[in-house]
């Protein structure tokens, strides 16, 4: 799965599951989720649950900072170097 397909995952994600979330296609990838009030910290849980049960990846606590999930090039690029890595679980549903 390359990064686009990644990208647009998680806006129809966005735009589905938070209230706010309507505006998560008009949103410019580098834009702040949390900033922009479209997540909230309970918001930012949710994205990890689906993004740990679409990708079949683990997100370590140590991973839940702002430059891999504050926005929806910041998560792009963190799943797709997850998806890279050896800590990447093939064996999970996607």
């Amino acid at each position: 799965m390359d990064r686009n397909e990644i990208e647009n995952d998680v806006r129809r994600f966005i735009t589905e599951n938070f209230p706010l979330g309507d505006s998560g296609s008009e949103l410019a990838g580098g834009d702040s989720l949390l900033e922009a009030g479209v997540i909230d910290s309970v918001g930012v849980l949710e994205l990890i649950e689906f993004l740990e049960a679409r990708y079949a990846i683990s997100v370590p606590d140590g991973d839940v900072l702002p430059e891999n999930l504050d926005s929806i090039d910041a998560i792009g690029g963190y799943v797709s170097s997850r998806l890279g890595s050896e800590n990447h679980r093939p064996d999970a549903a996607a």
